[in-house]
C-alpha cells in the first residue's frame, strides 16, 4: 500500500467487490450479505481504512482542514480544563479550532475517540494518554499526521512529549513534611498504572529513602479516584493503630476529597496536608492548603506550539520536553505564611 490513506476504491479492489458495496457496508446501509460485508470489513482493516467524515468538503491549502484534535482524561477536571483552554487558546492565534473529547482514563474509549477525530481529518492530535498501547497510530503518523503526548509518556508509539517534573514535584512535598518533624505520612494516590501518578509516588518514596526514614512508616494507599475513595481511605489510615500526622494528596481531586474528609472529622488543624497540584479556593480554605503547583497552561501552550512546528517540519527530531513544578507554602502544611 503507498504512503497515503486507503480510499473506498482500494477497499473495493482488495475485497473483490464494487464501490457502491463498499459504501453501503461503510454506511452501514442494507443490501449487502453478511458474507459480503465480512470481506470488506476485512480488506478495510487490512488497509488500515478510516471512514473521511470530511468527505466532499472543501479543504484547504496544503490538504489542511484547520482543525486539530484534543484528547484529555476528563474536561471536568480542573488541571485538563487549564491545559484544554491553552490548546484552544494558541490555536485560536492561528485561526484553527480545536476538537476536543474525554477519554474517562479509558483505553478503548480513547482509541474510539482518537479514531473518530483523525476521521474528521484534523491535521494533528494533541492526547493525554491513559494507560493503553497507542500502536494504532503508527499509520497515521506514517502518513505525516503529527500526534502530541502530553503530561503523560505514550506507549507503543515514538511521539513529541511534553510532561511535568512529577517525581521531583513529590520528593519536594515529602521533604516539606519531613522537615516540618513528620515521621509517619500517608501518600493517597490515583492510579499506579498511570506514569504520572507512579512518578509522584516514586519521589514520595525517594524521599522518605533519602531522609533514612523506614519504609513502613511511609503508608502508600493507590486508586483513590473519588471523594468517596479518599474518605475511606482517611477514616481507615486515622483510626488505625498507628495513625499518620501528615498527608501527601497526589492529585488535585484527591486533595479536594481530603480537605472535606478532614473537616468531616474537625481534623484539618491537627492533620497536616499537601496537595499536588492547585486548585480553586485552596489558599481561601482554613487552613489554606500548601500545594505542589503545576502549570497546565504552560503544558498545552508548549503541545500545541510543538503540533505547528511539526506540521511545518515533519522531519524535527523526537523530542521529550519537562516542565519543573513549585512548592507553594501555607498554612496546612504546619507554615505560618
Amino acid at each position: 500500500m503507498p504512503n497515503r490513506r486507503a480510499t473506498m476504491k482500494d477497499v473495493a479492489a482488495r475485497a473483490g467487490v464494487g464501490f457502491k458495496t463498499v459504501s453501503r457496508v461503510i454506511n452501514e446501509e442494507a443490501g449487502v450479505s453478511d458474507l459480503t460485508a465480512a470481506k470488506v470489513r476485512k480488506a478495510a482493516a487490512e488497509l488500515n481504512y478510516r471512514r473521511d467524515m470530511t468527505a466532499g468538503n472543501l479543504r484547504r491549502a496544503a490538504g489542511r482542514t484547520d482543525s486539530i484534535g484534543l484528547l484529555v482524561a476528563s474536561v471536568d477536571n480542573e488541571f485538563d480544563a487549564k491545559l484544554h483552554r491553552a490548546v484552544e487558546d494558541a490555536a485560536q492565534e492561528r485561526r484553527v479550532s480545536v476538537f476536543s473529547s474525554s477519554t474517562d482514563e479509558d483505553a478503548d474509549r480513547e482509541h474510539q475517540r482518537a479514531l473518530t477525530l483523525l476521521a474528521r481529518r484534523v491535521d494533528g492530535l494533541v492526547l493525554m494518554p491513559s494507560s493503553g498501547d497507542l500502536s494504532y497510530l503508527q499509520h497515521e503518523l506514517d502518513l505525516g499526521t503529527p500526534v502530541i503526548a502530553v503530561d503523560r509518556p505514550p506507549k507503543g508509539i515514538c511521539i513529541d512529549t511534553l510532561m511535568v517534573d512529577n517525581e521531583s514535584g513529590a520528593r519536594d512535598a515529602l521533604t516539606h513534611l519531613i522537615e516540618h518533624g513528620h515521621r509517619r505520612v500517608a501518600v493517597l494516590a490515583h492510579l499506579a498504572t498511570l506514569m504520572t501518578s507512579a512518578q509522584r509516588i516514586a519521589g514520595a518514596r525517594a524521599a522518605w529513602a533519602d531522609a533514612g526514614l523506614p519504609a513502613d512508616s511511609l503508608q502508600v494507599v493507590d486508586g483513590v479516584s473519588t471523594d468517596e475513595d479518599t474518605a475511606r481511605s482517611l477514616d481507615a489510615l486515622l483510626d488505625g493503630a498507628d495513625p499518620p500526622t501528615a498527608v501527601f494528596a497526589a492529585r488535585n481531586e484527591i486533595a479536594v476529597g481530603a480537605v472535606r474528609a478532614l473537616q468531616r472529622r474537625a481534623q484539618q488543624h491537627e492533620i497536616a496536608l499537601i496537595g499536588f497540584d492547585d486548585f480553586g479556593h485552596a489558599d481561601l480554605l482554613d487552613p489554606a492548603v500548601t500545594v505542589v503547583r503545576q502549570d497546565p497552561a504552560r503544558l498545552g501552550e508548549l503541545a500545541t506550539e510543538r503540533l505547528f512546528a511539526r506540521l511545518e517540519d515533519r522531519s524535527l527530531p523526537v523530542e521529550q520536553l519537562t516542565v519543573k513544578t513549585r512548592l507553594i507554602r501555607r498554612r496546612s502544611c504546619g507554615c505560618e505564611a
